[in-house]
């Protein structure tokens, strides 16, 4: 199997590829810059992440396309930045929709990135895949992030849209900012510590895009979460709990706001946020409870 990931160079796409080269299948990644460091066995392709030109024919004739293009969410929110954001996520998928429509070969399957910020802040009201969008400037970028390869589908190609909960890794994201003060006897709740964090292990997010390429009933909105979220207090209790330390100095929420302004919404607004459609098609999570997830990942 042939598979292109643009933006594969990240957390997510490293892992994935790696998955994939450990079963033999080929993978293109690609990237902006031909600098790009990818798994030994993986390819690199460049492209301008705005058009088909001169990466086109990499799609031609490929079993499967995981786009996960788009500039980090992991910086300050300023208006700039969330233009850069936004475009680079809609330039992508609109690039990626024209590819497929120019081969010949097309792909059997898309599978879409977005992430559970499309609820919406939701305190501590379930949300399943078929609950409606939120409308802060987080929702609105992973709608129209989702809506960027939409055209594919009148190829007649199958599209999986993967809404991705807190991916759990020792190699970047959440974890090793969770991870550090807590070294440190420094850790404890964020803000009112009642904020519901919906989190995956990183093997489940690979594992579960690789459940969406090969199912071929798979098509629509998955929330990619493990089934059993946790309050940020519970969270950081866990982990105290799995690292030895104590979890008592909380940080307050007016501090995190300062600090990272629009952009503490991820951190200070919680979403609960249940996987119903990826059990629907039978997936069984390798790490579906907290303290097993954090354990496999520090120890």
């Amino acid at each position: 199997m042939k598979v292109l990931i643009p933006g594969g160079s990240g957390l997510i796409g490293t892992a994935l590829t790696k998955s994939l080269l450990a079963d033999g299948h080929e993978v293109v990644i690609l990237s902006r810059s031909a600098q790009t460091k990818v798994p030994a066995g993986a390819r690199l392709v460049q492209w301008d992440a705005k058009t088909p030109d001169g990466w086109s024919n990499e799609l031609n004739g490929a079993d499967a396309i995981v786009n996960l293009a788009g500039a980090t969410l992991d910086h300050r929110w300023s208006e700039s930045y969330k233009k850069i954001a936004w475009e680079s996520r809609e330039n992508a998928g609109h690039a990626i929709a024209a590819a497929v429509e120019q081969v010949e070969q097309k792909p059997r399957v898309l599978i879409q990135s977005s992430a559970v910020g499309y609820y919406g802040p939701r305190d501590d009201t379930p949300a399943t895949e078929d609950t409606p969008p939120g409308d802060d400037w987080m929702a609105r970028v992973c709608k129209a992030w989702e809506a960027s390869t939409e055209a594919v589908e009148k190829h007649g190609v199958r599209r999986a849209i993967v809404r991705s909960g807190i991916v759990l890794t020792t190699e970047g994201g959440a974890l090793p900012k969770l991870v550090l003060p807590m070294k440190l006897f420094a850790g404890g709740p964020i803000g009112s510590g009642k904020q519901v964090m919906s989190w995956i292990h990183i093997d489940d997010e690979v594992q579960a895009i690789r459940k969406l390429i090969d199912d071929e009933s798979a098509s629509g909105a998955f929330n990619l979460t493990a089934p059993n979220p946790h309050s940020n207090r519970e969270f950081v209790k866990t982990l105290g709990k799995v690292m030895g330390r104590p979890a008592f100095m909380p940080a307050p929420g007016f501090a995190v706001k300062l600090m990272f302004g629009e952009m503490s919404t991820v951190v200070l607004d919680g979403q609960r946020v249940m996987p119903k459609h990826l059990q629907e098609i039978g997936y069984q999570f390798e790490f579906p409870e907290l303290q097993p997830a954090l354990a496999d990942l520090l120890n």
